[in-house]
């Protein structure tokens, strides 16, 4: 039984360095740095994942960003955005 709607998609879980490597594989030309792609994901643009000391990030959420950052799917909503791990109290 090959049902489509049950198939599961594994997301490409890169760590930043290791996002930028791909990037620059991509388009060797690129002026995206792993500084950007950190910062990207440590003001909550990108969702992000701490594995250890290792901040893990979905590649093809960074690739679609990259094609349109205006989207709203990254806007951060700056009353529930985390700054340095303290939130706003209100």
């Amino acid at each position: 039984m090959n049902n489509n709607s049950n198939e599961f998609k594994i997301p490409r879980m890169r760590t930043v360095h290791e996002a930028a490597q791909e990037l620059k594989a991509i388009d060797e030309h690129t002026a995206v740095t792993e500084h950007h792609i950190r910062q990207l994901a440590l003001s909550g643009v990108l969702p992000r994942v701490q594995a250890g000391r290792k901040l893990l990030i979905n590649f093809d959420l960074l690739l679609e960003y990259l094609a349109d950052p205006t989207s709203d799917k990254f806007r951060v909503h700056t009353a529930t955005a985390d700054v340095n791990g303290i939130r706003r109290i209100y």
